[in-house]
């Protein structure tokens, strides 16, 4: 308890208001049960998965990466490989006809599949079930020069799904008024923040599972 009051404390400094640390405690439950009882369940597709994912392209099963997690520490996301190895030095978010996405990975990537190994980050709490999506490093730092109310994204764990996905602000960034709107959203759950609306966004998420646009 004493790291988690320190954590909000340093949070408060940097002028975010927070969650009471009754409602986390709350919303971490949900996610510890979910997230284990999902992955026990997914078990036997995670190895086809990987077993697929291996077969077709060399390199890692998982792909991992820097994002920036609740109050802006930086965690390591997980998520199964759905492109080819390169050498790109740069961040560059992933487009449609993508020519590193490999054939397995742009069904992965259309039916959200890749993002399952998530669950392991929700399990040790890293991320939630429901919360703002996480983004590259990179992308924080050019997002929050360019939209004020970014770092508020911050006051809540990032989300395996969250509102702005079931409100159609996924996908690649093309402007500002993009970028903004996920904010909004994104800020207007946490300060909206219940488990019936957890329970809500988790529902509206499965249509889109076999049919979003902005999942590419």
């Amino acid at each position: 308890m004493n790291l988690m009051s320190s954590h909000f404390e340093t949070l408060a400094d940097a002028g975010i208001r927070v969650a009471p640390v009754g409602r986390c405690i709350r919303k971490r439950c949900l996610d510890f049960a979910f997230s284990a009882l999902l992955l026990l369940v997914l078990a036997p597709l995670f190895v086809l998965i990987a077993a697929a994912i291996k077969l077709e392209s060399k390199g890692p099963v998982f792909f991992r990466q820097q994002r920036t997690g609740l109050g802006g520490a930086p965690f390591t996301i997980l998520k199964f490989r759905s492109m080819r190895l390169h050498d790109d030095q740069q961040v560059v978010q992933a487009s449609r006809r993508d020519a590193r996405i490999t054939p397995v990975g742009a069904l992965m990537r259309a039916l959200s599949i890749d993002e399952l190994p998530q669950l392991l980050n929700v399990l040790r709490g890293d991320m939630s079930l429901v919360g703002p999506r996480p983004h590259a490093l990179a992308h924080d730092a050019r997002w929050t020069v360019m939209v004020p109310e970014y770092r508020q994204r911050f006051r809540a764990r990032p989300g395996l799904t969250g509102y702005a996905q079931v409100r159609g602000n996924r996908g690649e960034v093309f402007s500002t008024a993009d970028i903004t709107a996920r904010v909004l959203d994104d800020n207007a759950y946490i300060e909206q923040w219940s488990l019936m609306l957890d329970f809500r966004i988790i529902l509206n998420t499965v249509p889109l599972i076999f049919a979003d646009p902005n999942a590419y």
